[in-house]
């Protein structure tokens, strides 16, 4: 798999994505496209329609015209690169499709994005049946919707677009926000374990359902403890720490720590135990399935850019929230970045 693929999908329902229209769903409904399991078949799972797909599949095309579905990305940003998996379709899937891509404000109608200035980010392709094609992109603007466009009609099982996220800076400035949400541009950029699942489900929106869509780690065996370290939205001042252990019973860590950094450039991060990282909470119990809060005092008042927690001897945490302000400085940059991508 490229690269790509380990960056957020923007796509995901989970992160908030929506379909908001197709040409034509005859078959199989559009919200199929961005559902966050992985495609689904059962054979002779016949309906009114023939065989049942987990995917968007359009009517056969007598005539000219090809099939297209708009989704609304979840959350704005630069879009790094483009799965579309058309599993299951074997007979039915389009010999070609491309993506466009625009940046619109606010929630546009259907009738607004018709006039919006689209871009292709996938150029007509040729694509396969029962098989996943990833599509690289190098643009470097920031885009809030996708056109998928089928050519003539067939069907779809998913469609992925992932990238950095960029969020709108009049939601974040001069407000409190939650500085390690995936939705504001935070990252888990190392961990010690994620024999289970992966840190940035910590950072995803919304509450967890189960255990899987947490950060879970294996048992530890050596006397040592596992940790994750966020990078945060922008540099911030963080005020009130989250950490919640909801579905996780038998399996929640013992104790929690938190630290943080105000750290700059390309240089790796330091070593915890470096003086330049800072105490945010110290090691404090946890419960099983229960969403802590914390507090943090309000001096000394320090800015970070990421934080490390460390988890007491291991196991998982539903979701991991740091509530703060942005710098002067972070909403500079991010203001800058917004509108330098319109231009």
């Amino acid at each position: 798999m490229s690269d790509f693929t380990s960056l957020p999908d923007l796509a995901l329902r989970s992160n908030r994505a929506s379909v908001i229209a197709a040409s034509d769903e005859s078959f199989e409904e559009r919200e199929n496209l961005i559902n966050p399991w992985e495609p689904r078949f059962q054979e002779h799972t016949f309906g009114p329609k023939g065989q049942e797909y987990d995917g968007w599949e359009t009517r056969r095309h007598r005539g000219p015209g090809d099939d297209w579905a708009i989704i609304r990305l979840g959350m704005s940003g630069v879009i790094r690169g483009v799965v579309v998996d058309t599993a299951w379709f074997k007979g039915n899937y389009p010999p070609h499709i491309s993506v466009a891509a625009c940046r619109a404000p606010d929630y546009p109608s259907v009738a607004r994005l018709s006039s919006a200035e689209w871009v292709d980010i996938v150029p007509r392709s040729a694509i396969g049946g029962d098989a996943k094609h990833e599509f690289p992109v190098s643009d470097e603007r920031i885009f809030t919707h996708v056109r998928l466009t089928m050519y003539p009609d067939g069907g779809v099982a998913r469609l992925r677009v992932h990238g950095e996220v960029i969020p709108d800076p009049a939601l974040l400035t001069g407000l409190t926000v939650d500085l390690a949400a995936l939705a504001n541009g935070a990252r888990a950029v190392a961990c010690s374990n994620m024999f289970y699942s992966a840190p940035d489900n910590m950072l995803a929106p919304g509450l967890a359902r189960n255990q899987a869509e947490g950060w879970e780690t294996a048992r530890r065996r050596d006397g040592g403890n596992d940790w994750a370290t966020i990078r945060l939205a922008a540099q911030g001042f963080p005020e009130l720490i989250e950490l919640d252990t909801t579905n996780l019973l038998f399996n929640a860590p013992g104790s929690a720590r938190l630290l943080g950094i105000d750290h700059h450039g390309d240089e790796p991060l330091p070593e915890p135990a470096d003086p330049a990282w800072f105490e945010l909470l110290p090691e404090t119990p946890l419960q099983p399935d229960t969403p802590h809060r914390f507090r943090l005092p309000r001096a000394p008042r320090r800015p970070a850019t990421h934080v490390r927690v460390d988890i007491y001897p291991d196991g998982g945490i539903a979701r991991l929230g740091v509530l703060g302000t942005l710098t002067p400085a972070a909403e500079r940059k991010l203001s800058s970045r917004w509108l330098s991508s319109a231009e």
